[in-house]
């Protein structure tokens, strides 16, 4: 994991030395060593490395290719870069780092046969000096951030959106009114949206081409397809698949030149990961966070999995008290508005793992294709009526409400679309709240083009399962992703995700949605695979995910911080009324409300 920065067709004279200082920006990012290159008054190109593969200069960015046609900025690592190489006919490599394999790959075969054929985490910064033009490429996944700025021929790339909102061309920019909606809706600002006008980011899977004449193209060589129907419905096949490809990629990715470890939670993803990786690395080190919460206390649980593996383990448990000389520095990490506030337990386990490695595994992804989430099926069970006439299902809601407490049917079924009904389920801000906060936004629409939760009814719950599992790919999983990279980086850690290389997102889209979703059921393909692996370690009987208590230590711990940001801050800016933000902290702190979210919401947006 790197951070770049490009600026190209600058619209003012901005040389080296306020190039070089906004680049800065990203040194977390990569602390071992710093590059930079431009032509003349084209292109400036420079890079902060983080040295994970070949720790020698013949790694180091940003690099030109071996004909001269292309110079790459590279976040990110390609883990069938040595299997590309064979495929190549150049072997004049000067060290075995996967930049170098891209560069020879783009003399080869160009750039769209070379960007669809590497499986990793990438964010790709390609100069042509053919045809002078920019390239810009994000992973399928949507793994790397890669954020830009353009105005006419101008554009400014960057790893991070504080060095585009910092260059001088953007600084003054007006907040785009609707992406401010959104950002208070979904809690995160999605791709390829940026909160301030002029500013965006490459979608997943998306390569955008910019020309000296200032036009541009765009094309999406990946996405997520779950349209087909002809799946493994065997579920011994199934687990095979799912077996196997995981170890294969778990394998792939234990790749690296330096210390190499595993975070490991009490849930189910991590464990599984960590699983593989000690079959094969019999040192592995595993790293947990505890809390004092029994709540969200997963150590204990953690513990087991790891003494099951005979795993050396370092655990952190995180007390109230704790809290406070943290937080403000897991708030610096938030270089854009992101209000996840498990943010600070991901910032602590890659503190901790940092002491003794460089990259992490972890579990991220493993919920969203495998249906690990309650609100696969909280939906899901509502199906079968969903056609059924209003009144019946108010009918049928109520009943349900009254006898069995919503166990079967729940408000949902009132919905008139479940892709709304759906994407409500992610927006914590009460529309009340949000309205007498943010009065300008009342009759502000949400972007056009935001369409994740975008999809047909359907009374067939398989079919729902593939829409919502499409939705979370490029919905919340992308606010997950946002947060590992941030919490990480900000501790010079690589953190890799096994269950989102290429072939396990391909392999979990053959596998029959009702194997693991459906019915009530979350992950029980992954549930079966961890019992196999741990068959000592019972089931976990409520899923407690990886937070904090925030409701609490808002109303303690955390009181004068909240208060000091909400209340003192320039909100004028945003168009929020502090009066109404004073009466919603004060209900919160007063338990006439659990307000955490959209307090944290407003934090955030306000410390950025």
């Amino acid at each position: 994991m790197c951070g770049f920065l490009l600026d190209y067709q600058s619209s003012q004279n901005f040389g080296k030395v306020n190039f070089v200082e906004l680049l800065s920006l990203s040194q977390k990012r990569g602390p071992d060593a710093q590059g930079y290159w431009n032509q003349e008054s084209l292109i400036q190109m420079g890079f902060n490395r983080l040295a994970i593969l070949e720790l020698s200069s013949a790694g180091e960015q940003p690099m030109h290719s071996f004909g001269g046609r292309y110079t790459l900025v590279f976040n990110g690592e390609i883990y069938n870069h040595l299997a590309l190489r064979k495929q190549l006919d150049f072997t004049n490599f000067r060290g075995h780092s996967d930049t170098e394999t891209i560069t020879a790959c783009l003399e080869e075969w160009g750039i769209e046969q070379t960007i669809r054929v590497l499986d990793g985490m990438f964010a790709l910064g390609i100069y042509d000096h053919e045809s002078k033009a920019l390239h810009l490429v994000r992973d399928f996944a949507g793994i790397k951030p890669l954020f830009y700025g353009k105005k006419g021929k101008h554009i400014v790339a960057a790893s991070q959106y504080d060095q585009i909102r910092k260059h001088p061309d953007f600084a003054n920019e007006a907040i785009d009114v609707q992406v401010l909606k959104l950002y208070l809706q979904q809690h995160f600002v999605p791709a390829p949206f940026g909160l301030y006008e002029h500013t965006f980011q490459v979608l997943p899977g998306e390569h955008l081409t910019f020309f000296q004449d200032g036009s541009m193209q765009q094309e999406r060589f990946w996405e997520f397809s779950n349209a087909g129907n002809d799946f493994i419905t065997d579920e011994k096949e199934a687990l095979q698949l799912l077996d196997e490809t995981l170890a294969t990629c778990v394998q792939d990715q234990l790749l690296a030149d330096v210390p190499l470890g595993a975070f490991l939670s009490g849930g189910v993803d991590s464990p599984l990961v960590a699983a593989k990786a000690s079959a094969i690395d019999t040192q592995l080190k595993v790293f947990s966070i505890g809390s004092d919460s029994i709540k969200h206390d997963e150590s204990e649980r953690a513990a087991a999995f790891a003494k099951s593996l005979g795993c050396y383990q370092k655990t952190w448990t995180l007390s109230a008290q704790e809290v406070v000389p943290y937080w403000n520095e897991a708030m610096a990490s938030l270089h854009e508005p992101l209000a996840d506030f498990s943010i600070l337990p991901t910032f602590l386990v890659a503190k901790l793992a940092k002491k003794e490695v460089t990259v992490a595994l972890s579990g991220d992804g493993g919920d969203e294709l495998f249906f690990g989430y309650e609100r696969f099926w909280s939906i899901g069970k509502n199906a079968p009526y969903q056609h059924w006439p209003s009144l019946l299902k108010k009918g049928m809601y109520g009943a349900d409400k009254y006898l069995f407490k919503t166990r079967k049917i729940n408000s949902v079924i009132l919905a008139k679309r479940q892709d709304t009904a759906h994407e409500a389920l992610h927006s914590r801000f009460r529309t009340n709240w949000m309205e007498s906060i943010a009065p300008d936004l009342i009759n502000s629409r949400l972007p056009e083009s935001w369409n994740v939760y975008d999809y047909p009814n359907t009374s067939d719950e398989r079919v729902l399962l593939q829409h919502m599992q499409k939705a979370e790919f490029y919905g919340m999983m992308q606010k997950t992703l946002r947060k590992v990279d941030l919490a990480s980086m900000e501790n010079s850690l690589e953190v890799r995700v096994p269950f989102l290389q290429k072939k396990m997102i391909e392999a979990s889209l053959r596998i029959d949605p009702l194997l693991n979703g459906g019915g009530g059921k979350q992950k029980e393909l992954l549930q079966q695979l961890l019992q196999k692996e741990y068959p000592s370690i019972s089931r976990e009987a409520v899923k407690k995910g990886f937070s904090v208590p925030l409701t609490k230590w808002i109303r303690e711990d955390l009181k004068d911080t909240f208060f000091e940001t909400l209340l003192e801050s320039d909100v004028s800016r945003f168009g929020f009324e502090r009066k109404e933000m004073e009466t919603l902290l004060q209900s919160h702190m007063q338990g006439k409300v659990d307000a955490k979210w959209a307090l944290f919401t407003l934090y955030t947006i306000l410390k950025c």
